[in-house]
C-alpha cells in the first residue's frame, strides 16, 4: 500500500505521517510538501530514516511533476492536508489561497482520475460552516449544515470541498471529505493561538488576544484526528463527508489563562487588541456521523491534551525557536504590531 500525503510537512500533516508509519508499518508513505514558511523539513526529520519514506518537494499546483510522482509511485491511496491555513493571512492575501486551496486541489484529483486511486481523501475545516452564536450552546455542525464562510481561506476550502464532491459525482472518483476543528498539538506552527501563546510566555512577551478573548473553538488534540482519517481512507463511505470534532468548548481567553498557569506566568502579559474582521464566534461540531458509522470518538479531553502540548513545547524549543525567525518575524511584526493578534 502506498500513501500520497500532501502537506506533509506541516501541523497536522506530519503528525499523520508519524501515526501511518507506527500504526502500519508496513505502508510505503510519500510526503508531497513545497515547503512554504508553514512547512519545515525538521519536522520530518525521524521520518526521514525510515526506508519506507519519501520526501518530495513539490508544489501541488505543479501538475507536470505530480503526474511524474504518480508515474513513480502509483499511490493507493491520496491524503490532501496541502493547503494555506491562516485566517489573517487570507484576509491579507487572498490569491494564494485560491491557487493551492483549489487549483492544486484540482491537480491532485486529476491525477488521481489519470492514473487511478482507490481513495482520494481531501482534509478540510469546521470554518466552511461558518459560525455560531455564543447564546446558543445547543447547536452544533453537522454534515448537513449549509456552507456559510466568513473569510477567503474558508472560502477556498469549500470551493475545495464542492470541486472534490463534483469529481466523485461527474468522474466517479472514490473520495471522502472530512471537516475537522481546531487542532492542537506537536509540531504546531507558532503563528497558531495555542503555540503562539507558550511561545511569548516563555518569553515574558505580550500575549495578543483578539477582541474579549471570547470567541469558541472545539479543540481537537492531533493524534485524536489522525486515527479518525485512517478510519475514514479505509473504512468511510465514497461521496461522504465526515465531521471530526473534539467535544472541548473552550474560550480564547480561557485557553491564554490556562497557559500562563501551566507556565507560572502573570496574567499581566494578556493583551487585547483590534479583532479579526469577520471573526468567527463558535465552532462546535456533533460528530455523531463518524462514531455511528466508524466508531470513532475523541479519547483526549483538552485538560490532558494541553498538558502534553506545553510539555512538547518545552521540550523542543529548539524546533520553534528556529522557525520564529526571518520571515515570520517580518510577517508577525505587520500583523500584531499594528492592533491585531492570532487565534
Amino acid at each position: 500500500m502506498t500513501i500520497i500525503v500532501t502537506g506533509g510537512a506541516g501541523f497536522i500533516g506530519s503528525n499523520f505521517i508519524y501515526y501511518m508509519l507506527k500504526e502500519h508499518p508496513s505502508y510505503r508513505i510519500v510526503c508531497v510538501d513545497c515547503l512554504t514558511y508553514a512547512g519545515n523539513l525538521s519536522t520530518l526529520e525521524d521520518a526521514l530514516e525510515n526506508p519506507d519514506f519519501r520526501f518530495c518537494r513539490i508544489n501541488i499546483c505543479d501538475r507536470e511533476a505530480i503526474y511524474h510522482l504518480f508515474e513513480e509511485e502509483h499511490p493507493d491511496i491520496v491524503v490532501n492536508f496541502a493547503a494555506e491555513s491562516h485566517v489573517d493571512r487570507s484576509i491579507a492575501d487572498p490569491e494564494v489561497f485560491l491557487d493551492t486551496n483549489i487549483k492544486g486541489t484540482a491537480v491532485m484529483m486529476d491525477a488521481c482520475r489519470k492514473y487511478g486511486i482507490t481513495r482520494y481523501h481531501q482534509v478540510s475545516t469546521d470554518e466552511v460552516y461558518g459560525d455560531l452564536p455564543l447564546d446558543r450552546p445547543d447547536l452544533f455542525f453537522t454534515e448537513e449544515t449549509p456552507i456559510h464562510t466568513s473569510s477567503p481561506y474558508s472560502s477556498s476550502k469549500a470551493a475545495a470541498d464542492l470541486l472534490v464532491l463534483a469529481y466523485h459525482r461527474t468522474y466517479n472518483l472514490p473520495v471522502t471529505v472530512s471537516r475537522c476543528s481546531n487542532n492542537y498539538g506537536p509540531y504546531h506552527f507558532p503563528e497558531k493561538l495555542i503555540p503562539l501563546m507558550i511561545a511569548n510566555a516563555l518569553a515574558d512577551k505580550p500575549l495578543p488576544v483578539y477582541g474579549k478573548g471570547l470567541n469558541v473553538r472545539d479543540w481537537l488534540y492531533v493524534e485524536d484526528h489522525c486515527k479518525a482519517i485512517d478510519l475514514i481512507i479505509h473504512k468511510g463511505r465514497t461521496g461522504e463527508v465526515y465531521n471530526i470534532g473534539g467535544h472541548n468548548e473552550m474560550r480564547n481567553i480561557d485557553i491564554v489563562k490556562l497557559i500562563c498557569r501551566e507556565l507560572g506566568k502573570p496574567e499581566s502579559l494578556i493583551t487585547f487588541v483590534k479583532d479579526r474582521k469577520g471573526h468567527d464566534m463558535r465552532y462546535a461540531i456533533d460528530p455523531k456521523k463518524i462514531h455511528n458509522e466508524l466508531g470513532w470518538l475523541p479519547e483526549t479531553k483538552f485538560e490532558d491534551g494541553i498538558i502534553k502540548t506545553i510539555q512538547w513545547y518545552l521540550d523542543h524549543q529548539e524546533w520553534w525557536k528556529t522557525i520564529i525567525s526571518g520571515e515570520y518575524q517580518d510577517y508577525y511584526k505587520k500583523m500584531y504590531d499594528s492592533d491585531s493578534s492570532a487565534n
